[in-house]
This record gives C-alpha cells, structure tokens and sequence, in this order.
C-alpha cells in the first residue's frame, strides 16, 4: 500500500485537490457563512492561476521536490528517523506533526519578518475569504517553503508515504479551513481541538492586526494553544468582520498581476 501511494504520488496528489476543492465549492454554495463582495469567477480565475502558476514554476526551478528527496534520504540512511529504529507507522506520524509544527512556525516568521511578510501579504490582500484563498499564494513565498521542506526532509529523513500524506492535507486542510461556510457551533468547538477549522482560521484574515496576528495553525490547532497564539473569535462576529488589509480595501478586482506586484510596490 505504501509503494502504491509513493508511486501514484502525483495522481493521488492532484485527485485529493479536485476532490476537496470540489466538495469545499458544493459546501460554500449550499451554506456560505458570509456574502461575497467580489465576482467570485473573477477570484476563482486569479486566486487559482497563480497555484497554476507556483506549481509550474516549481517543477521548472526545483531539480528535485520534498518527496524527491525523501526518497534519496531513504536510499542513504540522511536524516534522523532513516537513523533510529522505529516502526513505520511511528515514523509516519512523527514526520507529518514536525513537518507541521514547522509550517506554523514558517507562518509566524513570515507574519513577523518585514521582508517575508512583503510577501505573505498577498495572501491576506484577499478582500473575501473563500476556498480559493487558501491557495493564494505568492510564488516567492512558495519558492522559500520549499527550500524549507527541503531542508527539514534532508536533516529529519521521513518516509517517503509521510511527506505525501503531509503535502495531502496541507492542500486539502487549507482548502477546508479557507472555506466560506461554517459548521454548527458545537461540532466547531470540538473539532477544532484537532483540526483548524473555518471559523477558527477566519480570524487570521481579519483587518484587525491583533487578529490576524492569531491562529496561524494550518492542519493542527495545538502549536496556536501551546504558543499562545489562539483566539477564539474575531471580535466583530463572523457576519459582520471584514477581511483583508486595511491598505487594500479599495482594491476590489485584484488581478494575478496586481497580486505578483503587490510586495515590489510601496504602500
């Protein structure tokens, strides 16, 4: 089973993205939590072209990707878990919650380094919140996470099933928590003890700095509860919050080249 995923990785890898992005579009449509302000084709077709775009860009400037590596770490006993004796399935679930809790710290600098934050801000310019946000992101931000992934793979050495599990729910996480929808309060209060979910991400995009200066979990909520970055809600309530960055508000029909400019011009 774990060669077929590692062997499959691409096919598998993409299925998962339509898969959610469809089910995350049917939800949004059938239950959205907040009123759109902009055509949402018009995002859709901006938003999504630059994850075209960073995939293409990745593939042409990376000789080798994280599960690439992953595999050459195995081959050559690098890193630390291809070191210590443990069983597989302990070494799949350690690589995916380090190669997370990593994420969110990558998230935290970013919010908190100017440069990389020019960069970051793409993300949080969005004027709606919706599944289409969640992958919304510069292709420099891209390139540097890489070379991150990288890194942790060559000195960590997971299994070549764990990185593919982790880049699974990165994507398909990200597309849920992005969603433009909510789930009752109650399930949302015990659910996000183990997953971020919609309403708890959303507090991240709001105007508000303190705010969006909170919750920059990813998959798992726990390193927000640890780190003392959680917040519960956003002070206005979910209806009436508004999402994005004050700088930008006016800025409504954000084109793919206004986003790939966005951190070269002064604001």
């Amino acid at each position: 089973m774990l060669d077929y995923i590692a062997s499959h990785e691409p096919t598998i890898r993409l299925s998962f993205f339509l898969g959610t992005l469809g089910m995350i579009g049917i939800w949004q449509v059938v239950a959205p939590k907040r009123p759109q302000t902009v055509s949402t084709l018009w995002r859709w077709l901006n938003n999504f072209g630059v994850t075209f775009l960073n995939t293409f860009l990745l593939r042409l400037l990376f000789p080798i990707l994280a599960v690439g590596l992953a595999a050459i770490a195995e081959e050559n006993g690098w890193g630390l878990l291809n070191i210590i004796e443990i069983p597989i399935a302990l070494s799949i679930v350690i690589a995916v919650i380090l190669q997370d809790l990593v994420i969110y710290w990558q998230h935290v600098i970013f919010h908190r380094v100017g440069f990389l934050w020019r960069f970051h801000k793409m993300h949080h310019a969005d004027v709606d919140y919706d599944v289409s946000t969640g992958a919304r992101f510069h292709p420099v931000e891209i390139f540097l996470s890489m070379l991150l992934k990288l890194v942790v793979v060559f000195l960590l050495g997971p299994p070549v099933v764990a990185v593919i599990i982790f880049e699974i729910l990165l994507s398909s996480v990200a597309m849920f928590n992005h969603a433009n929808a909510g789930l009752p309060e109650k399930i949302d209060q015990i659910m996000r003890k183990i997953v971020v979910t919609p309403d708890m991400h959303r507090v991240h995009h709001s105007v508000i700095r303190g705010e969006h200066n909170s919750n920059y979990g990813f998959n798992l909520p726990w390193w927000d509860y640890l780190f003392g970055t959680y917040l519960p809600q956003p002070s206005a309530g979910h209806d009436k919050m508004t999402i994005g960055l004050s700088e930008y508000q006016e800025e409504r029909k954000q084109s793919i080249l206004w986003m790939l400019s966005l951190p070269f011009v002064k604001r």
